[in-house]
Protein backbone atom coordinates (compact mmCIF):
# COMPACT_ATOMS: atom_id res chain seq x y z
CA UNK A 1 0.00 0.00 0.00
CA UNK A 2 1.44 3.38 -1.13
CA UNK A 3 1.52 6.58 1.28
CA UNK A 4 0.45 9.70 -1.02
CA UNK A 5 0.54 12.07 1.83
CA UNK A 6 3.97 11.80 2.78
CA UNK A 7 4.89 15.12 0.98
CA UNK A 8 1.83 16.34 -0.37
CA UNK A 9 0.42 19.88 -0.39
CA UNK A 10 -0.93 21.36 3.21
CA UNK A 11 -3.30 24.79 2.99
CA UNK A 12 -1.96 27.90 3.80
CA UNK A 13 -4.30 27.70 7.34
CA UNK A 14 -2.78 23.97 7.85
CA UNK A 15 0.65 25.49 7.32
CA UNK A 16 0.33 28.27 10.14
CA UNK A 17 -0.71 25.37 12.74
CA UNK A 18 2.13 23.47 11.53
CA UNK A 19 4.04 26.24 12.56
CA UNK A 20 2.06 27.53 15.52
CA UNK A 21 0.81 30.70 14.21
CA UNK A 22 -2.16 32.25 12.54
CA UNK A 23 -3.19 32.30 8.91
CA UNK A 24 -2.46 36.38 9.12
CA UNK A 25 0.93 36.25 9.96
CA UNK A 26 2.60 33.73 7.33
CA UNK A 27 0.68 35.66 5.20
CA UNK A 28 2.26 38.54 5.87
CA UNK A 29 5.93 36.89 5.89
CA UNK A 30 5.12 35.44 2.35
CA UNK A 31 4.28 39.24 1.40
CA UNK A 32 8.01 39.83 2.75
CA UNK A 33 10.33 38.13 0.33
CA UNK A 34 13.38 38.83 2.77
CA UNK A 35 11.68 35.46 4.79
CA UNK A 36 11.82 33.75 2.11
CA UNK A 37 9.21 31.30 3.12
CA UNK A 38 8.98 28.07 0.90
CA UNK A 39 5.35 28.67 -0.46
CA UNK A 40 4.26 27.90 -3.77
CA UNK A 41 0.92 29.84 -5.58
CA UNK A 42 -1.70 27.53 -7.14
CA UNK A 43 -3.60 29.45 -8.89
CA UNK A 44 -5.10 31.62 -6.16
CA UNK A 45 -3.99 29.59 -3.33
CA UNK A 46 -0.98 29.42 -1.08
CA UNK A 47 0.46 25.50 -0.85
CA UNK A 48 3.23 24.32 1.06
CA UNK A 49 4.98 21.08 1.68
CA UNK A 50 5.82 19.69 5.23
CA UNK A 51 9.29 18.76 4.00
CA UNK A 52 9.93 21.95 2.79
CA UNK A 53 8.76 24.02 5.99
CA UNK A 54 10.65 22.01 8.21
CA UNK A 55 13.89 22.30 5.86
CA UNK A 56 13.62 25.94 6.42
CA UNK A 57 12.62 25.97 9.90
CA UNK A 58 15.93 24.20 10.49
CA UNK A 59 18.29 25.95 8.03
CA UNK A 60 17.50 29.08 10.44
CA UNK A 61 16.12 30.87 7.59
CA UNK A 62 12.75 31.09 9.24
CA UNK A 63 14.03 34.06 11.47
CA UNK A 64 12.65 36.72 10.61
CA UNK A 65 14.23 39.57 9.14
CA UNK A 66 12.95 43.69 9.48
Amino acid sequence: MENTNIDSYISLEEAAAYLGIKAPTLRSWIRNPKNEVPAHKIGRLWKFKRSEIDEWVNSGKSAIKD
